[in-house]
């Protein structure tokens, strides 16, 4: 068995050692199993942490179940297997004139992973999150039956589920509404900035006129230049004028993972360097198609495996708008100075739009997402200390990039977590839900 195990998480942290796969050829009665292990759905791995990690349970690989089963072309509204990729429908979809209404940073994720952690995208400030465009899905449970749940039907189930990490059932169909464009291109405008609260600034005066907003950050600058990076808000482009709407050529494969991070103290800063001085210009506007603005990294296939064999810890933390300057200023600051820098950091503010889950990770404020190699202790170490300042403010950590919080933070990010635990099926579990509850919900 590789380092990673048996149906990994994205960032391979902890090893994923389940004692039985299962796949199921048909979503209309999956449910049951014949045993008595704990289970938890597997759809394309793509969560970070250990929110997909079963250990010594089952898990239950839906990989299979990706058909389509109804598209109106007119209204918007798709209907569809649990493990139907945002890909799949972005390439039926787009065509006629129709995108997805919130996508995360990839395209490669299911759509019923999309419900169970609620995805947002760098449009949360007029969209929401994925959840509040899901017109309603089958959700079979371990007794044997299915339910349908919508904001209208079994509303409390609905609300558990979305943002629910798997854990109330096995999701069978979903009918989601699509969002009308006029195709595959945005207009998108780029700034760099040289500071935080330049950051700030962008932010505030994009929102009102641009429908997608996200920075890329320099981790590794300091003093005045701390939170320097790069803008860029987009909208989509009008039907007419669109150039041509073929998307870009596959890209470079790690088809192997080298026997060390590439990521590393000697290769972060003059990556993070270059990547700010990447362009002279300091603004340009390009129309430019949607899968490098939505989804650059999806460029490099396998990615994740260029932080070597020990993989790599996501960190994605909200803190509220009243001292969200002061709040990451501070995270920046921890981060400079334990020398274990990101070069995937991600700066986007939330707007006030809210999420329809129990356990739904965006709120109001500002969100900060990164990347760190595995460096054992020292980064956990880290870690705790960037938990110290979202704690303090008042913030949360996304439990889909989670593969390390202490269950005290857990149940202080999510203070419904009780009442969500009362819609926990019985016989489904994870990694994840046993370390932030102590196994005593």
């Amino acid at each position: 068995m590789s380092r990673a195990g048996s149906h990994p998480s994205w960032g391979r942290i902890p090893v994923s050692a389940p004692a039985r796969v299962v796949r199921p050829v048909t979503g209309r009665s999956p449910l049951p199993l014949p045993d008595d292990r704990p289970m938890l759905a597997y759809g394309n791995g793509r969560s970070y942490g250990d929110v997909v990690v079963n250990n010594d349970g089952t898990l239950i690989d839906t990989r299979s179940l990706d058909h389509f089963l109804a598209f109106d072309t007119d209204t918007g509204v798709l209907e569809c297997e649990p493990s139907v990729l945002l890909a799949d429908i972005l390439r039926l979809a787009v065509p006629q004139g129709w995108f997805v209404p919130v996508t995360p940073g990839t395209q490669y994720v299911t759509v019923a992973g999309s419900i169970a952690n609620d995805v947002h995208g760098k449009n949360h400030h007029v969209a929401g999150t994925f959840g509040r465009h899901v017109l309603d899905f089958d959700l079979a449970s371990s007794d044997g039956t299915t339910r349908t749940c919508s904001p209208r039907d079994n509303v409390d189930l609905f609300a558990a589920t979305v943002g629910g990490l798997g854990l109330t059932g096995l999701i069978t169909r979903v009918r989601l509404q699509l969002k009308r464009v006029g195709g595959a291109f945005m207009d998108v405008d780029t700034h760099r900035f040289d500071n935080l609260r330049a950051f700030f600034e962008l932010s505030t005066e994009s929102e009102a006129r641009y429908e997608y907003t996200v920075a890329w950050v320099d981790c590794s600058a300091t003093g005045s230049k701390l939170g320097r990076g790069w803008f860029m808000r987009a909208n989509h482009r009008p039907a007419m004028g669109q150039p041509n709407a073929a998307g870009p050529k596959p890209g470079p494969n790690f088809a192997l993972t080298p026997p060390f991070s590439l990521m590393n103290p000697a290769t972060l800063t003059p990556l993070n360097t270059l990547y700010f001085h990447r362009k002279r210009q300091r603004h340009f506007r390009a129309a430019q198609h949607y899968q490098p603005y939505f989804y650059p990294l999806d460029g490099i296939r396998n990615w994740n495996r260029a932080y070597g064999p020990a993989g790599f810890y996501q960190y994605q933390c909200v803190v509220p708008p009243g001292d969200a300057e002061a709040s990451i200023t501070e995270l920046l600051g921890r981060i400079g100075a334990s020398g274990q820098g990101s070069f995937l950091s991600v700066l986007k503010v939330f707007g006030d739009v809210p999420s329809p889950g129990m356990l739904s990770f965006p709120r109001p404020g500002t969100t900060l997402a990164l990347d760190f190699p595995n460096r054992g202790e020292s980064t956990r170490r880290l870690l705790d200390s960037l938990d110290e300042v979202v704690m303090a403010a008042g913030g949360a950590v996304y439990p889909a990039k989670d593969a390390r919080m202490s269950a005290a933070a857990f149940q202080q990010y999510f203070p419904r977590w009780r009442e969500f635990a009362g819609y926990v099926d019985p016989r489904f579990s994870s990694d994840f839900w046993l370390r932030v509850t102590g196994d005593t919900a």
